[in-house]
């Protein structure tokens, strides 16, 4: 197939848009970006102002621009750049997690009615090509489950609390500071940013659209040095991680959550920065991609993969969706959890069905268990605001 030769305009000149920007100038790919669209315009960038505009339509209505790439951290002005662009004829490249998790539905729709490509590699675990592996590789591959650490932030923190016993307050602003954080890191350490990743995930894995309301998670903003002690203690680390798998022929189940690794797990050995994904087939058996999930050059290389794939009119076909085998999500599932807390009202917000491990130390308490994620869910906002740190086991 002939490819096309493209011409950008490009939403946003953050860490990913700059490290994209890079890797475009330096790779020989023959494309152009064209126009810049900014926020603000007294910002000091490397490029001449020439090449920046602040009005959308500068980009959306020039007719000789025909890829739209949108690295802006705004859902819902990502999503009205998106839909017009898509709408004017536009291929789309997007990084927008959120943008994408929440619309996804839409998106399709708006895929089919235009006849343009909506690509977005770059939105779930940067420089892993998860998506493009799952849409084809996978695409007739009965999966179980889909697991993994999706956050390069969260994994550094953790990282750095186990190798220096530092706190996690100490080893946030470190992260900030070292620009593997946002300066409001809310979405990351909250487990926010690895369900939405997991939703997109999860409908090229399965076919099913879930929303990011439907998905219990939780993360590791109250995560003491106690709690990295007791990992060690039994040989054990602990990982943020998101997961996805059947529980019936026709439904599956999904959620993210700090977990308890051992060694001899793929996920125990990714350290720092870096996102692992671990996809389980019926036939293929388990699988391993290991990669960095953060940084501009990473993630603008997952950008460009689908700035190239465009030139040749590749868009996805979500084949899965269309054989229409899962049909539902469930929170009903039984789990085993390590809970720590201090008061003896919120170890009841979790309906504990079984206990095997109970310790009462100064200050806090600690018990292991089993409980049923659909309590989980449904007592999730009295859970977050208790401020007890739990791991799956």
């Amino acid at each position: 197939m002939q490819r096309e030769r493209l011409r950008i305009g490009l939403f946003g000149y953050g860490c990913v848009g700059q490290g994209l920007h890079d890797i475009i100038n330096s790779s020989g790919f023959d494309a152009e970006i064209v126009k810049i669209c900014v926020k603000h315009g007294d910002k000091p960038r490397r490029l001449p102002a020439r090449a920046f505009t602040l009005n959308r339509y500068d980009i959306l209505d020039d007719s000789e621009i025909n890829l739209v790439v949108e690295l802006t951290n705004d859902a819902r002005e990502a999503f009205n750049i998106v839909s017009g662009a898509m709408e004017r004829g536009k291929m789309v490249v997007t990084a927008g997690k959120a943008m994408v998790a929440n619309n996804l539905a839409a998106l399709t729709d708006m895929q089919s009615r235009y006849g343009v490509p909506l690509l977005y590699e770059a939105s779930a675990c940067a420089s892993i090509p998860v998506i493009r592996n799952l849409e084809e590789y996978y695409d007739n591959e009965l999966l179980n489950s889909v697991e993994g650490i999706f956050n390069g932030s969260t994994n550094y923190i953790l990282s750095k609390m186990e190798s220096s016993g530092a706190g996690y307050h100490d080893v946030l602003r470190e992260a900030m500071d070292n620009g593997f954080a946002e300066s409001d890191p809310t979405l990351d350490v909250t487990g926010l940013d690895s369900k939405q990743k997991l939703c997109i995930i999860t409908a090229h894995a399965y076919g099913l659209f879930p929303r990011p309301d439907d998905i219990f998670h939780t993360g590791i903003e109250n995560i003491t040095e106690h709690d990295i002690r007791y990992a060690r203690e039994k040989g054990l680390r602990i990982r943020l991680v998101a997961h996805v798998s059947k529980c019936a022929a026709d439904t599956i189940t999904a959620f993210v959550m700090p977990r308890f690794v051992q060694s001899s797990d793929k996920l125990y050995h990714v350290k720092d920065e870096y996102n692992g994904v671990i996809a389980e087939g019926a036939f293929a058996d388990r699988q391993f991609f290991y990669g960095k999930g953060a940084g501009g050059h990473a993630t603008g290389c997952a950008v460009l993969s689908d700035i190239s794939a465009c030139s040749y009119g590749y868009r996805y076909e979500y084949k899965k969706r269309a054989r229409g085998r899962v049909k539902k999500i469930t929170n009903d599932h039984l789990t085993e959890i390590y809970l720590r807390y201090n008061l003896e009202e919120e170890r009841r917000l979790f309906g504990f069905k079984e206990i095997t491990e109970y310790f009462c130390g100064t200050g806090f308490r600690y018990v292991k268990g089993v409980v049923n994620l659909q309590t989980l869910y449904q007592n999730r906002e009295a859970i977050r605001e208790s401020g007890v740190f739990m791991v799956k086991i």
